[in-house]
Parts: structure tokens; sequence; C-alpha cells
């Protein structure tokens, strides 16, 4: 597909990476050439320098012959205008990012009237996936699948849970736990396991399940299953103003930590039931005053990725609170994947998610679509929601009959809202929802699970 990015900045650069990736072809326009001439050589996109609200600049860009339209500058009402002028001059699907919280309540009139087909929203969307851990802190990353009826969950194996060792076969057959083991990360290593293979203490573990018989595995190996009861949130953020609203709608005690006065006076009016310090945030003494020794869990959503690893670090030595960290550069993903920074949230990753999400289903409007994405196992597989609507070559038949690529699992099956771990003689039928895991990038319909 023809696909036409505007806005050079994190987002915009990781999804024109994944864009191309995927074999579409990715225009990137930024009017600042500085931004687009730091965009690395690697990523096979044109870059044009223009404003992206220029009918002129999107007909060089070639939106009479687009497929979709992607604006994620950092003006909420440029990208709006952008997707107008869009979708006037050509006939392409649009995506826009809004980030403010006052369009928070005007996003489906927004979309209705200006004829928007998506609007992404980083800061919300990342408050949603900490808000996840917070209620499950045992898990590290919780993905949704099936309207939250199936969850991937992430933990790290420690020894106490008398796990290690063990062959992921021999688990089933004593604990019969109705979960799947579908992911294990060992240092540098990304495996997608089999029943042969053994776990190991230190291993970072994925499973799926429904989040019944995820909380019931995790509390027979000794996990904490529920929810946090007290937060401390550093940095007075929009993504802390939206995680702190739905906090308090779990009945979470909260509490921000804010430099600036007239954002604490921001929050204050707006949040009912949020404590609101004015305070360095990286004063150690200051953190210890207001209680960290004792909050059950600590988020630094400031401006600054260094601020928040080393609050994280100064957290998990000071306290037994289950540890959330922004991070919004991504060149270090790797150093920081080997910290025990507990929860890492890349916002940029999750936009990019959403909106890679909604261009594989733009490519099947009749199969099996990509209904949901995620990109798992630090980055180096996927977990895929489809929803089977018609019988193809990979319905009614024994799983164990079909030919599946390699690394590839099929983890799960919703049925009439019935949540089903597959074995080798469960069946997908039309109807299902599917979710697969695999280190194979691009698949878009369901029978891209197939080796031949």
């Amino acid at each position: 597909m023809n696909v036409i990015v505007i806005g050079c900045g994190k987002v915009g650069v990781t999804l024109a990476e994944m864009l191309v990736r995927e074999g579409h072809n990715v225009v990137m326009v930024d009017k600042n050439p500085e931004k687009l001439a730091k965009v690395s050589e690697d990523i096979d996109a044109i870059r044009l320098v223009g404003n992206g609200a220029s009918i002129t600049t999107q007909m060089e860009a070639g939106i009479k012959t687009a497929d979709v339209f992607i604006s994620v500058t950092a003006v909420d009402e440029l990208n709006l205008l952008c997707c107008l002028i869009a979708r006037k001059a050509g006939r392409c699907h649009t995506i826009a990012r809004v980030r403010n919280p006052i369009y928070g309540n005007e996003i489906e009139f927004i979309k209705e009237q200006m004829g928007i087909s998506m609007i992404i929203n980083p800061e919300l969307a990342a408050a949603t996936e900490i808000s996840k851990v917070l209620r499950f802190p045992s898990a590290i990353q919780i993905d949704s699948f099936a309207k939250n009826r199936i969850e991937l969950l992430k933990f790290r194996l420690r020894e106490e849970f008398g796990l290690s060792g063990q062959k992921i076969m021999d688990i089933d057959n004593k604990m019969h736990p109705e979960v799947l083991f579908c992911g294990v990360e060992r240092g540098d290593e990304v495996f997608i396991p089999s029943g042969q293979f053994a776990l190991q203490t230190g291993d970072l573990v994925s499973i799926i399940a429904s989040p019944e018989k995820s909380a019931a595995f995790f509390s027979r190996i000794g996990l904490q299953t529920n929810q946090v009861r007290s937060t401390m949130i550093i940095g007075g953020s929009t993504i802390a103003y939206y995680l702190a609203g739905m906090l308090e709608k779990m009945k979470i005690r909260v509490k921000i930590i804010e430099m600036d006065r007239d954002r604490c006076e921001d929050l204050s009016e707006k949040l009912e039931n949020t404590i609101v310090i004015h305070g360095d945030g990286t004063d150690q003494n200051l953190l210890i005053e207001e209680g960290l020794a004792t909050t059950e869990s600590f988020v630094t959503l400031t401006s600054i990725d260094e601020e928040n690893i080393f609050l994280s670090l100064f957290a998990r030595d000071n306290s037994k609170a289950k540890l959330v960290t922004k991070v919004n550069r991504l060149q270090f993903d790797e150093l920081i994947s080997r910290m025990d920074l507990g929860s890492v949230i890349y916002p940029k990753y999750i936009t990019a998610d959403y909106i890679l999400q909604y261009v594989r289903a733009m490519q099947n409007s009749i199969g099996s679509n990509v209904e949901t994405l995620y990109h798992i196992l630090d980055n180096k597989a996927e977990a895929l929601e489809f929803v089977i609507r018609e019988d193809s070559r990979v319905t009614e038949k024994p799983l164990m009959e079909l030919k599946l690529k390699n690394n590839l699992l099929i983890a799960a099956l919703m049925r009439h809202n019935r949540i089903i771990i597959p074995r080798g003689q469960d069946r997908i039928q039309q109807g299902d929802t599917v979710v697969v895991v695999t280190s194979h990038t691009g698949l878009h319909d369901i029978k891209d699970i197939l080796a031949e």
C-alpha cells in the first residue's frame, strides 16, 4: 500500500520503519529538513520537506494514489487539519494523533464530522497499559485480546516458584494450569517454546489465558494477584492525569509529585481524590517523607528518560513497590531491557502498534483480519488476534494436521465467549477469535499461519 506519514518525530519514524519493513511504500513528510536528515538510511522511504497541511505538499507526496494518510505531528489541530485536507484531496483512510485531554469527550464527534478513520491518543493508550499492570502487579506486561477476555502476561521466573528446570510439558501434566506458555526471554535470546523447553530462574516468561485462569496459576506458584492499593506518580504529565483518573475509579490511592506549581493547581482541580504534591520528584528525602517505603506502586512519568530510570532504581532499593518506568527514546531499549526497572512503558511503540494494527486490517476487507496486534518478547515476536469470518484452509481441521510455520503458536481460541487453550485435536471454526504468537512479522490473514 501507499502510505504518507506527516511528522518525523519518534512516533513518525518508528511507524515508518515498521511500515517499510512490511513492504509498504512510504513517504515521510516534515517541514524541518534537519529531522528528515536524521532519519536512518536503513528506512527505505521517500523523504519530503514541506508543510503537511499544504495541498501542494500533499499532492507532491502522492495523495491522489495514497491508501493511508497518517498525521502524527506534535500539534493536535495541525494533525486534524492535515487529515481533513487529505480527505478532500484523495480517497484514502486518514489517521490523526490527538493528545489534548480537552478533546477526550469529542473524539467520536470529530471522527464523524471530519471523516477521519482513526484517532489515536498516545498518552491515553500509555495510561491504559499502566493501569493494567497495576491491576495485576505480578505481571511485567499485560496485553489484552477478545475485548479483555484473553490476556497475555509476562512475569519473571523466580526460584521460589518451583518451576526452574522443569519442562513445560511436565508443568502441564502436574499442574493442569489451563494456561499456555507462549514465550520466553533469556538474556538476548527469545523462544517460542515447545513442550520440551525447560524453564530457568530469571527467565521472562509469557503466558496466555483468561484473566481467571492466569490469576489462579499465579496464585498457585505464589505470585500476588490482587491490584495495588496505593501508587506514587512522579511527574504531572498528561499521562499522569489520565492514569490518576483511571486509578481513582479502581479505588487506588494516588499521589502525584510535580515540580510546576501551576500544573499542580490544574491537576488538583481536575482530580477529585488524588493528592498532588508540589515538589521535586528527584529529591530523595521528599520521596521518603511522602511514603516511598510503604507505597505499593511507583510510576515515573517525567519527560526525561534518565530521571525515570534512576528514580525507579532508587525506588527498587528503598521499597517493595511495583515499578513502572516510562521511556521515550528507543535507541537504548536493549540496554534498558537488561535493567530491573519493573514494567517499562514505551508510548511510541504503543501508538505505532495501534496504527499498524489498523493498516493491516485494511488490507483484508473480507477474510480474517488482524483485530489486535502487540509486539512482544523484546519486540522480536508478535501476538495477533484474528476473527474468523469465513471458512478456509485453516478451519474445521484438527490443529495437529495443519502445517504451521515454524516459531508459531495458536495460543488461544474464543468461541461463544468460552476461552479454549487449544490442543492438537481442537479445530478453528467460523466465528472464532484466534490468538496467534509468532516470530514472523507481517501476518495479515489467518491463512498466513500456514507454511505453504
